[in-house]
């Protein structure tokens, strides 16, 4: 029996707060990591978990152990780094399964032809991606990576800029037409408008953040159909220049009150936060900010 045995079972419970999870973070069976675990406990002679039917938390052996686990962890990934980089340079370190996640319509569009070639560049990498326009928790659900849209809220994540994102209030020319154009930020109250996943558009005012609630009678949380709808001349849409820069170049949708576009935002690739960052996750974030930057942008 070797000294690690249990180890990375122990770690990932406690990270996920799960069996099962652990088990799928790891790609065994829940009867393996269960039968790891309780042998582990038997060599330390503690208990490091409580379980019950719905809850699985650590004991306060378990807590004390954890830390140092997770730190023998890192330092022995680490060392299969370094003697990876030595043998067969930083390509042979682009390995293993990258698992990821990103929002549904960018995902489809943009990160999965890169991530694509990517894999096809690392003979040696696999892919897991979850297209979903739900915010996954990256630590318990066992994600080396998200690619995240708009602004983050406050996390104990490493958020890395990967591309700008420009917001575009659009309509079609003959929606303008039966409505006229808005000439001020307050006129938007007239009109009707589409609204998608958010509750409020953001536009600047004088270097000031301006919310708008926008109100019509019709909503969906897909960009691409509030996109279509625009396109039929339903109403007003506020979206993010990759759905919108052909439809503008080609004269299907008008830019309108551009001089209260809001601030840059950004896409983001974000992490769970580790002294080193695995190979596969570096080569990812770099593949696609270098592939994302080579995408024309509308302005």
């Amino acid at each position: 029996m070797s000294g690690w045995d249990g180890i990375d079972e122990f770690v990932a419970v406690a990270e996920t707060g799960s069996f099962s999870r652990a088990a799928e973070r790891l790609r065994v069976s829940s009867s393996h990591v269960s039968r790891s675990v309780a042998r582990l406990e038997d060599r330390l002679q503690a208990r490091l978990f409580y379980r019950t039917t719905r809850k699985v938390s650590l004991t306060e052996s378990g807590r004390a152990f954890l830390a140092r686990c997770q730190r023998l962890a890192e330092q022995r990934d680490d060392a299969f780094l370094a003697v990876g980089a030595l043998q067969g340079g930083s390509d042979s370190d682009v390995k293993g399964v990258l698992r990821m996640t990103c929002a549904t319509a960018y995902g489809e569009q943009f990160v999965m032809p890169l991530i694509n070639d990517l894999m096809e560049r690392h003979p040696q990498l696999s892919i897991e991606v979850e297209l979903t326009n739900r915010q996954l928790d990256l630590v318990q659900e066992g994600y080396d990576l998200a690619i995240r849209l708009g602004r983050l809220s406050e996390s104990s994540l490493v958020a890395t800029r990967i591309a700008p994102r420009v917001m575009h209030l659009c309509a079609a020319p003959s929606y303008l037409e039966r409505h006229g154009s808005p000439d001020s930020l307050t006129s938007l109250g007239s009109h009707q408008c589409l609204t998608g996943t958010s509750d409020h558009w953001l536009f600047d005012d004088n270097g000031q953040d301006w919310l708008f609630r926008p109100r019509g009678r019709w909503r969906c949380n897909s960009g691409f159909s509030v996109l279509d709808a625009a396109l039929r001349g339903f109403g007003l849409c506020q979206l993010p220049d990759y759905y919108v820069k052909d439809p503008v170049a080609e004269g299907r949708l008008v830019s309108l009150l551009d001089r209260h576009r809001p601030p840059n935002t950004a896409v983001w690739a974000v992490y769970p936060q580790k002294r080193h960052v695995p190979a596969k996750v570096h080569a990812a974030i770099r593949h696609l900010k270098d592939g994302l930057a080579r995408r024309q942008e509308y302005r």
